[in-house]
């Protein structure tokens, strides 16, 4: 069976055929269920480009709310060979050979300060990378002999993150945000990131951040050094550490 060729040039959803735009999506309404709903839900959709609209499902939320499902076919597409993504570049390694880096080129541990910032309670992206159990069979950084991490929890106060890395000497300070809502998120990292600056510990740590909606692209505009989002294993993150910590040892 032949394989057509896809165009990135022309770059579309695929649904049951090769570039036939098929989307789905869905999204909530302050309208009660009915209808007449479905059909703003319809015309909603129509009015975003999509055409040959089916609501495939409508469900009351209460409260005069609904929530859609929509199926729909989009006509427009990309040049998926212009888009250019600002990413982490540094070698994947195994904790064995994350120790073993930073014994030859940093020779000592390296200390890291984790938190999950401001409001949010969120700490399972922050465990994932820090706990010894780590994520989807990827050790955690406490599991290796040459990370020693302090784990702050949830909704840390950014100035108690700064008091940390001082009592602490720390050189890697790692953040986590989940909650996003008006932003929140950038709000949190670009406060904890004048807090380092103003009180002169900016310079001596490696700043990373975390989340779902953490792109790396965003973190460097925030004054990050690095951000890790969806996926992220921790050895990913270790990885990283090793080889920037050891670009700034004497």
């Amino acid at each position: 069976m032949s394989v057509k060729k896809v165009d990135l040039s022309h770059l579309k959803p695929y649904g049951d055929q090769m570039d036939d735009g098929a989307v789905q999506l869905s999204f909530t309404l302050p309208v009660p269920n009915g209808s007449k709903a479905r059909e703003a839900a319809r015309q909603i959709a129509n009015k975003m480009g999509l055409t040959d609209v089916q609501i495939v499902f409508s469900e009351d939320l209460k409260e005069n709310f609904s929530f859609f499902v929509v199926y729909g076919h989009l006509n427009t597409s990309i040049d998926y060979n212009e888009i250019k993504v600002l990413e982490v570049e540094t070698p994947k390694m195994s904790m064995e050979e994350v120790d073993k880096y930073i014994q030859e080129h940093v020779k000592r541990q390296i200390v890291v300060v984790g938190a999950t910032i401001g409001t949010d309670a969120h700490t399972v992206g922050l465990d994932s990378i820090l706990n010894m159990k780590g994520y989807h069979g990827d050790s955690g950084l406490e599991r290796y002999k040459m990370f020693k991490v302090y784990n702050m929890g949830s909704q840390v106060p950014p100035a108690e993150v700064a008091k940390k890395v001082r009592e602490t000497n720390a050189d890697v300070v790692l953040v986590s945000q989940v909650v996003t809502q008006r932003n929140i998120h950038v709000k949190n990292l670009v406060e904890l990131a004048d807090i380092l600056e103003a009180e002169g510990l900016r310079k001596s740590i490696l700043l990373i951040a975390g989340g779902p909606r953490i792109t790396h692209e965003l973190a460097v505009e925030l004054g990050y050094d690095a951000g890790f989002g969806n996926g992220t294993l921790p050895s990913d993150v270790a990885s990283y550490i090793a080889v920037e910590i050891s670009k700034r040892v004497l």
